[in-house]
């Protein structure tokens, strides 16, 4: 396709939730990535819909709610286009702060019994652990199915072809990749780490993150995400589990360090003890893109330009609502929520929004 209604740089979570939304409203979407779909950020995330968690920035709160409320349509047209199951892993997570929040809100103080209820043998040191309500499904799963569901969608979508300028045009947008020039109407980068080779003024960095899989032997099993400050442990059946992560400035050195893997399994082996019986199965990193006050960036940045990034660890969770909004706003729509927190204007050396 050497012309469409919207194109979009980035096929990950952002780009591709994007496209099934502008799909829906009628647009032809074309979608290009560097390299293949889904296969940065996106795969590399634990896949917890962490809206409630006490940690989060208050600035992502009404983001987060909204996003989470668009999940439950998201999930169902992925698996309906691709025929492809995203299963929910688990429904509650524990939930350990330094310092408990007021008021508690949603979330349940634990007593030790009930804690130990629901992770035997965790070892609490100076924290308190709430009960959230929470879902987390794998990555992985949303990996396989989203752009397959975008292709069914009739999307075009375009892997290992990067976009390498933009030029935004009176009566749309001219755009240069590897493959040929193109042209669109209205133009998105959704590129996350990459963002700032499409615009230099955005101050966006990657923020390298390890990962690991743990397969974890024996009757004493978890079925709850357990989550501190300095760790999180995600249950993916099968009695493995995802545990993350790090963050780190490295530029995208994709080397896997295994000092930070060590590091990491032992600040999971020191709250959950049970671990120590575990075997690491795989190890990855993947590069978050973070921004300077930690919350995403989407904008319009000229006429027809708009940039979603920033997302950091919050891809997964804000990607759906991200998607919703945009499409709203690049089709002309009021966006149903209040975006201002996150427009460029914040920045002082960022472009000023049109």
């Amino acid at each position: 396709m050497n012309s469409a209604d919207v194109a979009i740089a980035g096929a990950g979570i952002i780009g591709l939730a994007t496209a099934l939304e502008l799909n829906s409203a009628g647009c032809a979407v074309t979608v290009f990535d560097q390299s293949e779909a889904m296969s940065e950020a996106s795969r590399a995330a634990a896949g917890m819909l962490a809206a409630n968690d006490p940690e989060n920035l208050s600035a992502l709160q009404e983001l987060s709610g909204f996003s989470l409320a668009c999940y439950p349509d998201f999930l169902a047209r992925v698996e309906q286009l691709s025929g492809k199951k995203i299963p929910i892993r688990t429904t509650t997570t524990v939930q350990g702060v330094e310092h408990l929040p007021v008021p508690l809100g949603k979330a349940e103080l634990l007593d030790d019994t009930g804690l130990e209820a629901l992770v035997p043998g965790v070892i609490a040191t100076s924290l308190r652990f709430l009960l959230l309500e929470e879902q987390s499904f794998d990555a992985w799963d949303l990996a396989e199915s989203l752009p397959a569901a975008a292709r069914a969608a009739g999307i075009d979508l375009n892997e290992n072809t990067p976009v390498l300028s933009v030029i935004p045009k009176k009566s749309g947008v001219q755009f240069v990749t590897v493959n040929g020039t193109f042209s669109a109407g209205a133009f998105l980068n959704a590129t996350g780490a990459w963002a700032p080779t499409l615009d230099s003024a955005l101050p966006v960095f990657p923020r390298k993150g390890h990962m690991l899989t743990a397969e974890l032997p024996g009757t004493i099993q978890m079925h709850c995400v357990l989550r501190s400050p300095s760790v999180y442990i995600v249950p993916r059946g099968a009695n493995r589990y995802t545990i993350g992560s790090t963050v780190e400035d490295a530029g995208f050195d994709r080397n896997v360090d295994p000092v930070q893997i060590h590091q990491l399994f032992s600040r999971a082996v020191a709250l959950w003890p049970v671990l120590r019986d575990a075997s690491i199965a795989e190890t990855w990193i993947g590069f978050r893109p973070g921004s300077e006050d930690g919350l995403p960036i989407i904008d319009q940045t000229s006429e027809r330009c708009w940039v979603a990034t920033g997302h950091f660890r919050n891809g997964i969770l804000l990607g759906p609502g991200t998607a919703r909004l945009l499409s709203q706003w690049i089709t002309s729509r009021q966006p149903q929520i209040d975006l201002s927190p996150f427009r460029c204007g914040r920045f002082a050396l960022a472009p000023a929004s049109s």
